[in-house]
């Protein structure tokens, strides 16, 4: 397993912090107290160099954290000689940190899986055969083969009599398309057919996945940082405890008094329960298949105000199915089905596959078909049960069969229409569509109900397709035909209503998700780009887990600021005890450990936060 620098680091100062403390704590048991004192001061000193070094780093940011109070109680407690309590306040704060590491350190781990699509090389021809070269050794002009199910590597043109291309990533587009011999060929784009040639025209960097990475990156870099939970309530109460701590000295005279103060205050509810809160949110929302990359998106989740829904795999189910089936001579939709299936077994063509898996689905038995002759793109001919069968484009189908006596009727936007053919006549139609996912409308809702004020569709696909599909969701908006750098502008624009959630799966998604104050991918089949991206990926093929996914982030967000408030107000009456002298140093850091524990336990609340069923 994997660390890093960071990592290894934070694990060593939680180890010295604790070694520190229950080695002093042994010595002082056995009457060495002066060498007890010793040993909590080294304890100390690793964890307090680490934070004054955290602090000036966040000082040159123009960013004042919380970080401060923990600095001035361990300095003063060692200043003082109240070496113990250093050493109690240093274990609070190196577990603190620690804990808010630890759940990004899970999500990347978990990420890698995602990450396979992206490709790394290419099948690039030779005098004397194929050879393996890396992106960046493809130039202008180098003849590349792109198997069935290679993803693109670079711009190029079509050298091949045809391909078809699934641009469903880089589009929207959920349907694959047809190129011909010197069609464009986008990088990215999926061979969803035979194999074909393709003749670069571009470098790797300078190719539309290139393009998209880089804006991605962008998009992240643009980003504002989101300000820890915990930092929103830094200044105000740092005021309070230096206005306390400084009074109770300056009012007795004794300097005790203020590092009472200041380990009573050290700010363990908002350092330890916050991210015990969250931590526990990340853990409960895993559960429901939504993988979130830290505390930070899971909090800004919680406050999220529109949302941004890409179409193609995510409203809809990126993939075409049967919608209806016509039949014209009084043959069984069934059995129309059946044929087809069995015929369409003998190619790998998506809309093909969709068949046979719609034939599976409704329990229908396929027999294997015979004399099989494929015209690429167009459609398929053969033997089925003894049965000439043809399937295809209905123009394919019609020059084998004839036409029927009316003509079949226009099509809604983005449907196909598959025509089959049996014993020399046209026996009946499939219609293919991508339709939209089921309890879309009752996610929608759901979601309005949670607070989410604003819908808005943005995809690459044309507009009369998008307004089919989404017509009667109440969308806010409908936004069509976008490239990937204008979904980000629609992002960035959407800013100005609240905290902005994007949902997409294709790498034209990326750079929108990037850009996005919370940037979701369906993760199962969705483009690596948009999972590297995202702070969100939802790793069951299911938009609606949504609806779990923000009523966990804010039912942990909730939790988190009953602790702050409950924590902080514990926290303030145990410092105005110690300045009149009620509490020392080391009753003060107990009392501080008394009120950890009851935050910790009301933050681990969120382990058991049960989001409604869809």
């Amino acid at each position: 397993m994997e660390h890093s620098a960071a990592d290894r680091v934070k694990v060593f100062l939680i180890a010295a912090a604790l070694g520190g403390l229950l080695g002093g704590l042994a010595l002082y048991f056995s009457g060495r107290a002066d060498l007890a004192a010793t040993v909590w001061f080294v304890g100390v000193v690793p964890v307090l160099a680490a934070l004054l070094v955290e602090i000036l780093r966040s000082l040159w940011r123009g960013e004042v954290g919380l970080d401060i109070v923990a600095a001035l109680s361990m300095s003063a407690a060692l200043l003082f000689g109240e070496t113990l309590a250093a050493a109690v306040v240093a274990l609070m704060y190196a577990g603190g940190t620690f804990l808010e590491s630890f759940a990004e350190g899970r999500a990347r781990r978990e990420m890698r899986a995602l990450l396979e699509r992206v490709p790394r090389t290419a099948t690039r021809h030779r005098e004397n055969g194929l050879e393996d070269v890396p992106l960046r050794d493809i130039r202008p002009g180098d003849r590349l083969l792109i198997r069935q199910g290679d993803v693109v590597p670079v711009d190029g043109t079509v050298e091949s009599a045809s391909a078809f291309l699934d641009t469903s990533a880089l589009t929207g587009e959920s349907l694959p398309s047809r190129a011909e011999v010197g069609g464009d060929a986008m990088s990215g784009s999926t061979n969803a057919g035979e194999a074909f040639d393709l003749v670069a025209t571009r470098l790797a960097k300078d190719s539309t996945y290139a393009g998209i990475v880089r804006l991605v990156e962008e998009a992240q870099k643009s980003k504002a940082p989101m300000a820890r939970l915990a930092d929103r309530w830094s200044l105000g109460f740092l005021l309070v405890t230096i206005v306390i701590a400084f009074a109770a000295w300056w009012f007795t005279g004794d300097p005790i008094r203020a590092v009472a103060v200041l380990v009573v205050a050290t700010p363990c509810p908002l350092i330890l329960a916050v991210p015990v809160a969250l931590v526990a949110g990340l853990s409960r929302a895993a559960h429901f298949g939504v993988l979130v990359k830290g505390a930070g998106p899971l909090e800004a989740m919680a406050r999220t105000q529109t949302l941004i829904l890409d179409k193609t795999g995510t409203l809809t189910e990126g993939r075409p199915q049967i919608v209806k089936i016509d039949s014209h001579d009084g043959t069984d939709p069934d059995e129309v089905l059946r044929l087809a299936a069995a015929l369409d077994q003998a190619t790998k063509h998506p809309i093909a596959q969709a068949i046979v898996t719609a034939a599976l689905e409704r329990g229908l038995s396929l027999s294997v078909p015979t004399h099989v002759t494929e015209a690429p793109g167009e459609g398929l001919t053969g033997q089925v049960e003894g049965k000439a069968i043809v399937v295809g484009g209905h123009g394919f189908v019609t020059g084998r069969v004839g036409k029927l006596a009316e003509e079949y009727p226009e099509l809604a936007a983005g449907s196909v229409l598959v025509a089959v053919g049996i014993d020399g006549r046209m026996a009946g139609h499939l219609v293919m569509a991508d339709p939209l996912r089921d309890g879309t409308r009752d996610m929608l809702a759901r979601l309005r109900r949670q607070g989410v004020k604003r819908i808005l569709l943005a995809t690459g696909d044309r507009r009369e397709v998008a307004e089919r599909v989404t017509e009667g969701l109440g969308l806010d908006a409908v936004r069509s035909g976008l490239t990937p750098d204008q979904k980000v502008l629609l992002v960035l624009a959407e800013r100005e209503h609240g905290p902005v959630m994007m949902v997409g799966d294709g790498v034209n998604d990326a750079p929108a998700l990037a850009a996005a104050d919370v940037g979701i991918a369906m993760g199962a089949r969705g483009a690596a780009a948009s999972a590297e991206a995202a702070d969100v990926v939802l790793l069951v093929d299911r938009v609606d887990r949504l609806g779990p996914g923000i009523e966990i982030a804010r039912g942990a967000r909730r939790i988190a600021l009953e602790s702050v408030v409950a924590g902080i107000g514990l926290s303030v009456l145990g410092m105005i005890a110690a300045a009149f002298g009620y509490l020392t140093p080391v009753q003060g850091a107990l009392l501080q450990e008394a009120i950890d524990v009851a935050v910790i336990l009301n933050a681990l609340r969120a382990l058991r936060i049960s989001p409604a069923e869809t």
